[in-house]
């Protein structure tokens, strides 16, 4: 998708309205208005490129103007479309438009820069930025998958001469992502002309990029191995690249100065903390730092030892739990990498604990205290279960108690959910966990939303995506008693709608019957055929998703009601424990989880006929 497609030539008639048309179609198309600071950039930024682009006698380009990258929320500035002046195959260039002025080295990191306006908050250096756009670009888009030459990247500093961000020099350019002055617009042209003919019109070459199917995204644990043992897999954009150069300049920090750091990123359901996190092990790890990975999440900790250990079975070493350093050495380790920390519970002590180790210390403390840098990745409105305690505002607290230095990163990209930013606001706004109200879907291109007559048409709807080549899982609501496997190895159909029935996914860590184990319900094939919980689905993605809200949590005169009668989770049960409050924001939260678990599509179906009146009334066919 982009907000505005036009050639260099069409461009100037469009110049005296430009922030107008741009601010009307990004309110179209993401629902979003325009801040003034993207109308300054606009006004200030495209007509430089523009005159710069006509000056070389590009006028038969296409410009594609805030270019939204596949499956992503995140925008290019401008891509241009033309033909290449040697090959003459379809030829790209992604252009990072930045207006500064002067821009300083973090202190001694060559991927961070400072610059006034953001107060001191590093960034990451404008040429890797444009550099994994490039990259991001090249593996995603199958129009591209076979010609890596075909896209070019630089990001364009008009108001700047070379002294003013000499620091920036000091980072080498290639290709895929260097750095231009107002001071370097000769040196400019020509790297666009190396790039594009001024003899042929860009339109088929941005029609080809428009219309190019879009791979299926490199899933998580699709790549763990690779991730964690041999060169990074994944391209990180934005925020997520800032977040993992900060953390990577605050281990070299600490080690260098002795000193310690707690680092909190925050983001919803697919912006990229996985991803971040695995990159972190992996290259934390190739650096020889001593780092390990730790989640809350028996499936998801299950899953990464299987995959990423594959091949090297003491990389499943790396992989542990919150509860495992009790015991553990303070500041033992370089780094801690805390993947779904919004699991952090009040203490470590379990019924298996050892009575020599039982003690009053809370959990977020001794992770705290297990690193010299430890990394908290979280999503807040994926508390589910009583007793969990991750938000930012409890690790904060306990960090400064213990004179702990904090940096909070927030990530506001979305990767799952097709890069539908839209959709995630309506689930937030249906389930009453972001203000403003529930809102009809209006719909987006990148993710369909649909609401089917039953379990028969939504488990249909699911198989026909999955022979398509695609992933696809059903999950519910915790609302049906779970069954252990008959003797015979068979399951218990206990999910039952009308005359459809199928089976929970296992509870144990052995698959049973031709099921896979719990822990792998995800992602192994087999895990279609029994519905998924909350245990199984948070922390994993598939491209379908199938929910089957059931009837603790229905809408009745207006508003959502929960009924904990018609709940089973045996975690939410003892009402001393858990207040009828703290119910409604559980329930609510797993329903969230549930339904962003898709990256392509999420199919609805409520077993109360109320509710699914009301779904049908906010979705449109």
């Amino acid at each position: 998708m982009t907000l505005l497609r036009t050639s260099v030539a069409e461009f100037s008639a469009l110049e005296h309205r430009l922030s107008e048309v741009l601010a009307e179609q990004m309110a179209i198309r993401t629902g979003h208005s325009a801040s003034p600071s993207e109308r300054r950039s606009w006004e200030r930024s495209l007509p430089a490129l523009r005159a710069d682009l006509q000056d070389a006698g590009l006028t038969g380009v296409e410009m594609l103007i805030e270019y939204q990258l596949p499956l992503t929320s995140k925008r290019a500035d401008v891509v241009l479309a033309g033909v290449h002046p040697r090959t003459g195959r379809p030829s790209y260039v992604v252009i990072e438009l930045k207006q500064w002025s002067a821009a300083q080295q973090f202190e001694d990191s060559d991927v961070l820069v400072t610059i006034d306006e953001y107060h001191g908050r590093p960034v990451t250096h404008p040429a890797l930025q444009v550099r994994d756009y490039c990259d991001y670009l090249l593996g995603f888009t199958s129009a591209l998958a076979d010609d890596p030459g075909s896209v070019a990247g630089a990001a364009y500093l008009h108001n700047a001469t070379d002294h003013g961000v000499d620091d920036l020099f000091r980072l080498a350019g290639d290709d895929h992502g260097r750095v231009f002055t107002s001071q370097q617009r000769a040196e400019f042209r020509e790297f666009l002309l190396s790039r594009l003919s001024t003899d042929a019109s860009g339109a088929a070459a941005a029609d080809q990029l428009l219309s190019s199917r879009i791979a299926p995204t490199k899933q998580l644990l699709a790549v763990a191995a690779e991730e964690v043992q041999h060169r990074e897999m994944f391209t990180l954009l934005d925020e997520q690249r800032d977040a993992y150069n900060f953390v990577l300049h605050a281990v070299e920090r600490a080690r260098r100065g002795n000193t310690k750091t707690a680092v909190v990123v925050s983001g919803g359901p697919g912006s990229g903390k996985s991803v971040i996190a695995l990159s972190l092990l992996g290259e934390l790890s190739r650096q020889g730092r001593s780092v390990l990975h730790a989640t809350g999440s028996r499936s998801f900790t299950q899953t990464l030892r299987k995959v990423a250990g594959r091949r090297a079975p003491r990389v499943q070493k790396m992989f542990l739990y919150f509860n495992s350093f009790i015991t553990a050495a303070p500041n033992d380790l370089d780094a801690l990498i805390l993947d779904e920390a919004h699991r952090i519970r009040e203490t470590s002590a379990s019924r298996w604990t050892r009575a020599e180790h039982r003690t009053r210390k809370a959990q977020v403390d001794e992770l705290l205290d297990a690193a010299r840098v430890p990394v908290f990745l979280l999503d807040q409105h994926q508390v589910v279960r009583p007793g969990e305690l991750g938000t930012v505002e409890d690790i904060r607290a306990h960090a400064v108690k213990h004179g702990i230095e904090v940096t909070e990163i927030d990530l506001d990209a979305q990767f799952r959910c097709g890069g539908s930013e839209e959709y995630v606001r309506w689930v937030r706004r249906l389930l009453g966990l972001e203000s403003g109200g529930e809102m009809p879907w209006s719909g987006d291109a990148n993710f369909d939303v649909v609401v089917v007559d039953g379990p028969k048409e939504l488990e249909a709807m699911l198989r026909s995506r999955l022979d398509a080549g695609y992933s696809a899982r059903i999950a519910a609501g915790y609302c049906w008693p779970w069954s252990d496997p008959r003797p015979d190895g068979t399951l218990v159909p206990d999910v039952r709608v009308g005359d459809w029935a199928r089976p929970w996914n296992l509870k144990g860590d052995r698959s049973v019957g031709g099921a896979p184990a719990a822990a792998l319900w995800a992602t192994d094939p087999a895990g279609f055929g029994q519905v998924g919980c909350i245990y199984t689905a948070q922390g994993f993605e598939y491209d379908y998703a199938g929910v089957i809200l059931g009837p603790d949590l229905v809408w009745r005169d207006g508003v959502w009601t929960s009924v904990r009668d018609a709940n089973r989770d045996p975690d939410l049960k003892n009402r001393a424990k858990v207040g009828d409050r703290d119910f409604d924001r559980l329930v609510r939260n797993v329903y969230k989880v549930l339904l962003t678990r898709g990256m392509r599509g999420v199919a609805l179906y409520s077993t109360d006929r109320q509710t699914q009146d009301h779904l049908r009334d906010l979705v449109a066919r």
